[in-house]
């Protein structure tokens, strides 16, 4: 259950936010806030946590997106010990992919809370919990649940999508499902726009159907081959620019680079991904 003590941190974490989003953005040129999913650097991270977040601030993004949370801690890192790590290197711990669900959310919220987030998000369903349309019925109904204690305890809950939310069956899309069947205000869309291309289906379509419900974004571009691999931010085959001139319909607020492979330094490929998403005009 929610106590009064994850009430009370929940609110402050909401006005510790206002207050220090307008300090750091003020200290950014762009004033854009440019986040990154950590998991596009998983193999740096292991290797080197600390110094791979300093070669990302160095680059020029100012938010991050955790990948690696397990027994209660980031990265090996208590909530505490997370939250500062990252604002001492300039970047805002921001949101987290966690599997959260109906038996630990309580302990998720509190320590996404004391990590000084804002957003939870589930980042993939399991074959099992996902073989019929019903399946998907019974995810919305959880994820109602889960969004409803979250947003009591100042929190946001997110779902991010894959390709196989957008395979038909009995010609219902089962994306399609979760968006008509759980609560814009408890639940939001953290919408991959690489796999929902993939998937065969178009975000600007989305946006018009369903205004307002994706809040976050996660942004990788498609190369040209048949793989139709990721690849750097504007070297592919996704059109940005009008899937950003979209953004209000969307009701993106956020959102985050991610890369799943490299064919060029890892390094080398964020800096050009964080250059185009610096110049994009939105």
């Amino acid at each position: 259950m929610i106590t009064r003590r994850n009430f009370v941190k929940g609110i402050s974490a909401t006005f510790a936010a206002s207050m220090v989003l307008p300090l750091r953005l003020s200290a950014f040129p762009s004033g854009k806030i440019i986040g990154i999913q950590l998991y596009t650097l998983r193999d740096q991270i292991k290797d080197d946590f600390e110094g791979t977040l300093q070669k990302i601030a160095d680059i020029g993004y100012n938010a991050v997106e955790a990948a690696g949370y397990a027994d209660g801690k980031f990265y090996g890192f208590t909530p505490v010990e997370y939250k500062k790590i990252t604002e001492d290197k300039g970047l805002i711990p921001q949101s987290s992919h966690t599997g959260i669900n109906l038996q630990n959310v309580d302990r998720v919220i509190e320590d996404t809370l004391e990590a000084g987030m804002s957003y939870i998000v589930l980042p993939y369903i399991s074959q099992d919990k996902r073989k019929t349309l019903d399946d998907y019925k019974k995810l919305a109904e959880e994820f109602n649940q889960i969004g409803e204690r979250c947003k009591k305890s100042g929190l946001q809950f997110a779902y991010h999508n894959h390709a196989f939310e957008f395979e038909k069956t009995d010609e219902i899309i089962p994306y399609d499902i979760l968006l008509n069947r759980t609560e814009a205000e408890f639940v939001t869309m953290q919408l991959d726009l690489y796999w929902m291309i993939y998937g065969g289906c178009e975000p600007l379509d989305y946006f018009k159907r369903y205004p307002g419900r994706f809040e976050l974004w996660h942004v990788k571009d498609m190369d040209y081959t048949d793989k139709r691999e990721s690849t750097e931010i504007g070297q592919g085959r996704i059109d940005f620019e009008k899937i950003f001139a979209a953004k209000d319909k969307a009701g993106m607020k956020y959102y985050y680079l991610e890369q799943e492979s490299f064919k060029i330094p890892p390094f080398e490929s964020i800096a050009i991904s964080f250059n185009y998403l610096n110049n994009l005009q939105y």
